[in-house]
């Protein structure tokens, strides 16, 4: 039995039928971990000691025949703004590099109510801002199918532990496509609910009004399950729904026979590349054979998705990133005076695209330039959501190429930040519209993954989660490993 091959649903069963022990599965991971570290540079922090301690107490309570939660025992990895009490929260900056958690976020205190074990944080581009995850503080991670390529960002570290086989089951975050373009790019699952699906609360803010956790897993039944424990109401979090939770995994039915799929034309502009195009379009012909109905449609403000995105995300980052002031917590730097000590810390603890991004920001929201660039930016985003208004009047789902291209070189956008904010051209719009999207693997392009987004309507995962389920089982891209070595056979 290879434990690395099992997805996080398929180790669970394990776990129940007590066919393998928790320990054991702790075990496994840990040790692959140590081997792909190396290559890929996933984790910022790991808990190993702690971890194996934790799967022994799931193994006991098993054996005493107690109640068990829906991941117990499950090794389980969260990005790195995202609170995990007693590890650092970084987000991948040196302005946080010293800071521990005092808290957990919701979303990691329901996966612990469920026993799931929390492994490590993984890496990302600092505060979350960029494609690529090459502008962490502390080192970029690399894509195991191609160590030479990025795992895409933000959530690069959380994508390419989970097809490095590093860990079965991941949390992200996703302001503008930080969880599906790296989940593209690196050949995994990755699903962003509805804004307000799950609690915003422990996720060190980026822009408030596009943020949203998620998981990413092997495949549709791991996403199901883990927003199944993730999602819901928390009072501590004024922009979390109030809707009733469904379990997610109860839609995973292999039928989507008669439902109608739009394909946004604007999606397949010249920007994609010809490989990706050609995945997506094999991928919408196996839908067809499913028996959705597929026809073209189109979003006419899809365009202008990324230039509202950049004047809206900045300026709330702006707003978001002035506590980090080096008074109250993380770094600081040496200086004489209030003011010094405030231009010293900043500009010494933040990035190079974080500064861009704040600047950016403080520049759309300053005196007599809001209404030219952050109200305008508002009124795109507007719409935007109606255009999405308009299509699920007819269609079920919308289906698009989920990045534009396979993964690029490392270093080849690092000097051009517009071919870098145009990786996200595809899955921007369903982020200001605050709607689900999920990304899928649909085939490979020059020995590279391909995804397709699924996009629909609000509170609509289930529905996401059927569709990309019954593509799942008509085909195996999502089970292909990459090369990295050390996974036998």
């Amino acid at each position: 039995m290879n434990l690395l091959e099992e997805t996080a649903s398929g180790i669970l069963r394990l776990l129940q039928a007590r066919e393998v022990s928790s320990r054991e599965v702790v075990e496994a991971f840990l040790e692959r971990l140590e081997e792909a570290e190396p290559l890929v540079q996933a984790f910022l922090s790991v808990r190993a000691e702690e971890a194996l301690r934790e799967a022994e107490e799931a193994d006991r309570k098993r054996a005493r025949g107690e109640r068990v939660g829906l991941l117990e025992g499950l090794p389980v990895a969260i990005k790195d703004n995202i609170a995990v009490r007693g590890l650092p929260t970084t987000c991948g900056s040196r302005i946080l590099e010293n800071f521990i958690s005092p808290y957990d976020a919701t979303a990691v205190e329901k996966l612990k109510a469920e026993g799931a074990i929390i492994m490590g944080k993984t890496n990302l581009d600092e505060f979350a801002m960029g494609s690529s995850c090459e502008n962490s503080a502390f080192f970029p991670t690399r894509n195991p199918w191609d160590t030479s390529r990025v795992p895409g960002g933000s959530s690069g570290g959380s994508a390419a532990a989970v097809a490095a086989r590093e860990i079965p089951l991941a949390l992200g975050s996703d302001t503008g496509g930080s969880i599906r373009q790296p989940a593209a790019l690196c050949g995994v699952t990755g699903l962003k609910p509805t804004y307000g699906r799950v609690s915003r609360y422990g996720l060190v803010a980026f822009a408030s009004s596009l943020d949203q956790i998620g998981p990413l897993g092997r495949d549709a039944e791991d996403c199901a399950l883990c927003l199944s424990v993730i999602a819901g109401r928390d009072p501590r979090d004024a922009t979390s729904a109030p809707h009733e939770v469904p379990d997610y995994t109860a839609h995973l039915v292999p039928e989507i026979r008669g439902l109608r799929l739009g394909i946004p034309r604007e999606y397949f502009s010249r920007g994609v590349e010809t490989g990706v195009r050609e995945a997506v379009e094999e991928a919408l012909s196996i839908l067809a054979d499913l028996g959705a109905e597929v026809e073209e449609c189109s979003l006419p403000h899809t365009p202008y998705g990324v230039a509202a995105y950049y004047l809206i995300a900045p300026a709330e980052a702006s707003s978001n990133l002035a506590r980090y002031d080096g008074v109250r917590y993380g770094y600081r730097a040496q200086a004489e005076d209030y003011l010094s000590l405030y231009l010293r810390t900043r500009g010494q603890g933040f990035g190079r695209e974080v500064r861009r991004r704040i600047i950016l920001g403080t520049y759309a929201l300053s005196s007599g330039y809001y209404d030219q660039y952050y109200l305008k930016a508002q009124k795109v985003r507007t719409l935007i959501r109606r255009d999405f208004d308009q299509a699920f009047k007819r269609y079920d789902l919308l289906v698009t190429p989920t990045s534009p291209t396979v993964a690029f070189r490392l270093g080849e956008k690092v000097e051009d930040p517009l071919a870098m904010y145009l990786s996200d051209v595809c899955t921007i719009p369903p982020n200001l519209a605050g709607l689900p999207a999920i990304s899928i693997p649909c085939g490979f392009s020059a020995g590279l993954p391909v995804g397709m987004q699924l996009i629909g309507p609000l509170f609509s995962e289930g529905l996401l989660l059927q569709v990309a389920y019954a593509f799942q089982q008509a085909t195996d891209f999502h089970r292909r490993r990459p090369p990295l070595g050390g996974v036998s056979e």
